[in-house]
């Protein structure tokens, strides 16, 4: 016989316990907020694989791709392979339980349980996320180069300017040359003249005509400040050149994130100067095992976007800390912020606010991705009048390598 619903709701709260704990399947209960309520032991065992996972504060985001909620919420539910750890997959599926209070339940599969039916889909899966990632790696690179080229104008600027004044100054150089060979003929034909000392008044006359006092002055300050340009003009080479390599023959490096984003300010600030009041709050971050050009397309995107929210003047806020062995670097600008119902959307890829031919929407998801992939995440708090926040958060060490 077929127990009815009132059977069913009345099974005993230690019976129900019970059923649950004899599952290979794991079973996640997760309130509307996203706060998990219920993990059964095999969802507990196979949830401490992945690298976000905490027994203390999980929540429904650390396991999910972003689209994932937004799709269940419009669809009851949603399904695919996720990534636990180093190179396993789980299979997931998530219901909300609208009857529940808008409840969700997550279903994880270890793919050694999976129906013989379906390994054959899961390989499939696993070919296709093969070529998603050399897809990835291909769009990444694309990203770069398109971030460039909207700067090249800037970028330019950034170069010509030191090499106009180098060029000036060695224009100036040329002459002060020609006055000091002028000069040492005098002396010459002085030192080898019968009466040196008859000839002081046509050295004293060509001194003073050359203006030497003022040459001798100048030139010390003349020769620093082609030396400053040349090495400004070698600093945003040597950025773009980090900036715009592929990370893909690299391997994971102990990097300072404060010389990144100094590295990538070299390289955006034509774009912000004019409009931007930067302000820095650095605090002591440890070195960071990462992939450091790659965090600098980040740093690249957000500095962009911060600046191109403030329309006339406005402040950029650059604040860095490390605590339990995570470091985070804020980024902050007071524009006009960003409505609720859209920064459900703003990873999502290809969505852009800005008009046709100054954003290719992807900034923001090839940033959630890099950070992703480092095991961190993105913090945003912002609101319509008081501008945004974004909080990037990663761990020291990472953690598949630490120890």
């Amino acid at each position: 016989m077929t127990p009815s619903f009132q059977d069913s709701a009345s099974l005993p709260p230690d019976l129900l316990a019970a059923v649950l704990c004899r599952l290979q399947e794991g079973v996640l209960l997760y309130a509307d907020d996203g706060r998990l309520v219920y993990a059964n032991p095999a969802a507990q065992v196979l949830c401490r694989a992945h690298p976000l996972w905490s027994e203390t504060h999980a929540r429904i985001e650390d396991l999910l791709p972003p689209h994932a909620l937004p799709q269940a919420r419009d669809e009851g539910r949603w399904s695919d392979y996720l990534p636990f750890g180093e190179g396993r997959m789980l299979a997931a599926r998530l219901y909300v339980l609208d009857e529940h209070e808008g409840r969700f339940l997550l279903l994880l599969q270890d793919p050694g349980l999976v129906r013989e039916g379906e390994q054959e889909l899961l390989r499939r899966h696993e070919e296709l996320n093969v070529r998603l990632t050399a897809a990835q790696a291909k769009l990444l690179q694309a990203e770069k180069l398109a971030s460039i080229g909207q700067l090249a104008a800037g970028v330019a600027h950034e170069i010509n300017n030191p090499i106009g004044y180098v060029h000036s100054n060695l224009a100036s150089l040329q002459e002060y040359l020609s006055s000091l060979f002028a000069l040492i003929d005098v002396y010459e034909r002085a030192l080898h003249s019968p009466d040196p000392q008859a000839m002081q008044a046509e050295i004293d006359t060509t001194r003073e005509r050359l203006d030497i006092d003022f040459i001798s002055r100048d030139l010390p300050q003349l020769m620093t400040e082609s030396r400053q340009g040349i090495e400004r003009v070698t600093r945003i080479v040597r950025d773009l050149k980090d900036f715009s390599r592929t990370d893909r023959d690299s391997a994971w490096k102990l990097a300072d994130l404060h010389a990144g984003l100094e590295s990538t300010l070299n390289i955006v600030w034509n774009e912000l100067r004019y409009k931007v009041t930067l302000e820095r709050e650095y605090g002591t971050l440890p070195m960071v095992e990462c992939l450091q050009s790659e965090l600098n397309q980040v740093f690249m995107n957000l500095l962009l976007n911060a600046g191109q929210a403030i329309e006339e003047r406005g402040t950029i806020g650059l604040r860095t800390g490390h605590a339990d062995g995570m470091v985070w670097v804020e980024i902050s600008d007071d524009g006009p912020g960003i409505p609720a119902d859209m920064q459900q959307r703003i990873f999502d890829p290809f969505f852009t606010t800005k008009p046709v031919g100054t954003g290719t929407g992807l900034g923001l998801s090839i940033s959630y991705g890099i950070v992703a992939k480092h095991h961190g995440r993105i913090e945003v708090d912002s609101a319509p009048g008081r501008g945004s926040r974004f909080k990037v958060v990663l761990p020291v060490r990472q953690p598949a390598r630490a120890g």
